[in-house]
């Protein structure tokens, strides 16, 4: 099993989460690549002390909203869209080469994670703009969403992602984090979902409904209260299950 966070969401004198602590714990980092959160400066430390540790690096590509931390929907001209996306890509690749490693994933942020869900517009956007740049690259997203599908039918790989921490509705869409039962804030409960997730590929709702949850890689959120913490319990709960973690871009 992966463990993923998202990571380097910081921006210039503004600092969140732990993002060295957090790297001793997962397999894949989600590193943002400026235009949600992060910043050259960060980009580059993330992507060295990752290198360092063998953390997978994957870009988290988000909306050109860092007022709104990218979870604000756009509706985006696609061709603008696209050209972002392949953009924050690039970004990041030239500071994982300079650390000695490479971009092995995307995955999209925020609004335009859920939007590409639904919205085939977008996520054909965001598909175009991974074949445009790589299309070995994996894409990390919500088994049977949109992007999942169509990133397939393009040829890529779409790697399924559970979310230990979040509400789900369903349909196996995340609760929108305006609406109560959004976040999962019970550590023994996010550690018993995480699990679920591994073993069963199974996950309960917010209104009790179990649906599947096939899923690869599981998140942890960085910028959750005591994220750290969190994080080592979700591991070791995982590995008491009998799960091995390592990042999914190694499995053969």
């Amino acid at each position: 099993m992966d463990l993923n966070a998202d990571l380097g969401e910081g921006f210039g004198r503004w600092t969140l989460g732990d993002d060295e602590a957090l790297l001793d714990i997962v397999t894949s980092a989600n590193v943002a690549c400026g235009f949600h959160a992060g910043d050259p400066s960060t980009m580059h430390r993330i992507c060295d002390a990752a290198v360092a540790r063998g953390v997978a690096i994957g870009a988290q590509v988000g909306y050109r909203d860092l007022a709104g931390f990218g979870r604000r929907r756009i509706d985006y001209d696609l061709a603008e869209l696209h050209d972002d996306v392949l953009y924050q890509i690039g970004a990041l690749e030239a500071f994982c080469r300079a650390a000695g490693g490479q971009v092995d994933y995307v995955k999209p942020h925020g609004a335009l994670y859920n939007t590409a869900a639904v919205d085939e517009g977008q996520a054909s956007a965001v598909v175009a703009a991974v074949r445009a740049y790589d299309p070995a690259l994996p894409v990390l997203c919500q088994p049977g969403s949109a992007l999942a599908r169509l990133a397939a039918a393009a040829g890529l790989t779409a790697v399924g992602e559970g979310f230990a921490d979040r509400g789900y509705r369903p349909d196996g869409t995340l609760v929108p984090r305006t609406v109560a039962g959004a976040i999962v804030d019970d550590p023994d409960l996010v550690v018993a979902r995480a699990v679920r997730m591994a073993v069963s590929r199974q996950v309960e709702t917010a209104d009790g409904v179990v649906v599947p949850c096939d899923v690869a890689s599981i998140c942890v959120h960085g910028d959750t209260p005591g994220a750290v913490e969190l994080a080592e319990q979700v591991r070791a709960g995982l590995v008491k299950a009998g799960r091995t973690l390592a990042p999914f871009v190694s499995w053969s």
